[in-house]
């Protein structure tokens, strides 16, 4: 097995995983079904092909959170394109601020052309919605021969520079992750529905996958003590 890693990060993501009607809300870390989507669109699939999403779905989907980032809310309107009339008022939630890493675990053949198509996608990457654009290049690399567990170990602290610095607690504590149960892993888990079956406009289709929470130490620490901030010269105001 190899492992793909990704850096989400940007300054608005929103991942829902159960919203309905005029109630757009988002779950604290990226979704599966978020990313096998983004992986999809880079890969040129169509919305309607199950056949080629299945591979890409079955693939064990890991997210660890290196900036939480701030839940905001939006009130959002809009007007029918052809008549004028208004639409009901709806409410959308967004992460501001946030970063996070996601890892892949499946065939190498696989997560090498998805590595791939990330470099170079058919269709523009979006964390969660089209109006959330990533910040910076997506892919951080291809793990041959790795797990799951490891990658999101081993990939250095991503969090923004001044979030380190104000955050050092967060490195002491570890950073937590969300990753699907291995085959023979038994324990505490729990479940969201976000395994995606299809992703056709018409027929949306989704269902439970299991979820461990476990927390992992920060791998960059050396970093975060020579970190310049240049409006340290203007010193803390509330002091």
């Amino acid at each position: 097995m190899s492992v793909l890693v990704l850096r989400l990060a940007g300054p608005l993501q929103s991942w829902g995983a159960s919203s309905r009607f005029t109630r757009r809300t988002t779950e604290s870390a990226p979704t599966k079904s978020g990313v096998i989507g983004l992986l999809a669109a880079a890969a040129g699939i169509e919305r309607g092909d199950d056949t080629r999403l299945a591979p890409l779905a079955a693939l064990r989907f890991g997210v660890r959170i290196d900036q939480p980032g701030t839940r905001i809310r939006d009130f959002h309107t809009a007007h029918h394109g052809i008549t004028g009339k208004s639409m009901p008022l709806s409410e959308r939630f967004y992460l501001a601020d946030a970063v996070f890493v996601a890892a892949l675990e499946g065939p190498h053949p696989l997560l090498a052309e998805l590595h791939t198509a990330l470099k170079n996608p058919v269709y523009p990457p979006f964390l969660g919605r089209r109006s959330c654009p990533p910040a910076r290049p997506i892919e951080l690399g291809l793990h041959e021969h790795g797990h799951l567990e490891d990658a999101l170990k081993e990939v250095p602290w991503q969090a923004s520079a001044w979030y380190r610095k104000r955050h050092p607690h967060q490195a002491q504590n570890g950073l937590t992750v969300l990753r699907e149960a291995a085959a023979d892993e038994h324990g505490t888990t729990d479940t969201l529905r976000d395994q995606p079956l299809s992703f056709a406009a018409a027929r949306r289709r989704h269902t439970l996958r299991t979820i461990v929470t476990t927390t992992v130490p920060v791998t960059n620490l050396e970093t975060i003590a020579v970190q310049h901030d240049p409006f340290d010269a203007l010193g803390d105001e509330s002091a």
